[in-house]
């Protein structure tokens, strides 16, 4: 039986104290649905798509040590493989293969979508005007978001064959109507 998004939503806030966390993780949850849409199988992927990026960083709050052994096993023990092997793949660390398009689309939506977030917290319209030209230059400041893997962003852009400015206007497109909930801003 397939994992439901409420099941999946249920284990992260079990094991993931942090709002912070929480508010990340579903902000990946968009647009990996959206990216579903945009670089998936469609509509078929949209489920999948959407729980890999919600539960990528489960485990971090609790275990970051382990990060991410917990959820991975967790996920391969209800025969969720696709799903772990994106989250494993998404950990670079690991050095494991993309071997499909969700496990690419992961790691070109994880770092970019948290550092897009931190570009709307800097900005008093929130994502509301946000634009890829402004992401671009804050990508080049390496003191603004410093936790964020610039290595990251743009692999995963080259890794699913698109151009970055794109991406990151895909991104920004697919969370917009989401500001209010993400608390990024103005609609």
């Amino acid at each position: 039986m397939a994992l439901t998004r409420d099941e999946a939503w249920q284990l992260l806030c079990d094991w993931t104290p942090s709002e912070a966390l929480r508010i990340h993780a579903h902000s990946v949850e968009l647009v990996m649905r959206a990216a579903a849409e945009q670089y998936g199988g469609g509509a078929a992927d949209t489920e999948a798509w959407g729980i890999a990026g919600m539960l990528h960083d489960a485990d971090y709050d609790q275990w970051p040590d382990e990060h991410p052994h917990k959820i991975v096993a967790w996920l391969r023990e209800r025969g969720e493989d696709a799903i772990a092997h994106a989250i494993s793949a998404h950990y670079t660390k690991w050095g494991v293969p993309y071997d499909s398009t969700l496990d690419k689309a992961l790691l070109a939506c994880d770092e970019l979508t948290g550092f897009i977030g931190a570009c709307c917290k800097v900005r008093p319209d929130g994502i509301a005007t946000l634009q890829a030209k402004s992401v671009l230059k804050k990508l080049k400041d390496k003191r603004f978001a410093a936790k964020v893997e610039r290595h990251e962003v743009h692999h995963g852009a080259e890794l699913l064959g698109v151009d970055l400015r794109d991406h990151i206007t895909f991104v920004i497109q697919a969370l917009k109507p989401h500001a209010a909930e993400l608390r990024w801003g103005r609609t």
